[in-house]
């Protein structure tokens, strides 16, 4: 299997991240396909998924899958891993900080779109505003969620943990630490994990290159 991905994506570091935690990381090659941008078709992307989206997962003499959620519980059934609990509360749980966390990560890359496609990352435009609070609500809800994480991480706190360290890479400006004292502690905690730092973008924070780390969804 060949997983495709970007190196700044969050989706796709979630993906890695699922790899790296199952031990699937001898079977499953990565492949860098480079830039991704909402206004031109990504070939390596584009062949394998209609949406020209990453990650996209390739599967031989099978059809490709694509979605994050739906390429990281295709790997926790392969490799029969814990990442998704079987049923009960601790499987809502987890489901529903992945959204979050996925919900969070969408409208980050939404606003990396405006900013450097349309030169629209200005504070006073109302949509801006709005993507902005957004963002703050997830992660005040990531922050009050944070004492019941898991021990051992599911799905949720890898998305988690994929969506604050995209918080990291490209809008330091944010702050998110700032007056969330107990989730950046988890965060940093989290982050020494092997498969955090196996997986950490290696691109500088404040570059503006002319492509996107992955198109929303």
């Amino acid at each position: 299997m060949i997983l495709l991905y970007t190196e700044a994506s969050p989706f796709a570091r979630k993906c890695r991240l699922c790899i790296a935690e199952l031990g699937a990381g001898q079977d499953i090659a990565l492949r860098d396909v480079g830039a991704v941008s909402p206004l031109a078709a990504n070939a390596a992307a584009s062949a394998q998924a209609p949406l020209g989206k990453i990650p996209v997962l390739v599967r031989p003499g099978q059809a490709a899958l694509y979605d994050s959620p739906v390429i990281c519980e295709y790997l926790d059934a392969v490799w029969q891993g814990s990442l998704f609990p079987a049923d009960g509360e601790a499987r809502w749980r987890a489901l529903a900080l992945q959204a979050l966390a996925d919900g969070a990560m969408e409208t980050a890359v939404a606003l990396r779109y405006e900013a450097v496609f349309r030169g629209n990352g200005s504070g006073d435009d109302p949509w801006v505003v709005r993507q902005m609070a957004r963002l703050t609500s997830a992660v005040d809800a990531m922050a009050r969620a944070v004492a019941d994480f898991a021990p051992a991480p599911t799905i949720g706190e890898l998305s988690v943990a994929s969506a604050l360290g995209y918080l990291d890479l490209r809008f330091e400006e944010i702050a998110w630490r700032r007056g969330q004292a107990a989730l950046a502690a988890w965060f940093d905690s989290f982050a020494a994990r092997p498969s955090m730092q196996s997986t950490a973008p290696t691109l500088c924070p404040t570059s503006h290159q002319q492509e996107m780390d992955h198109e929303p969804g």
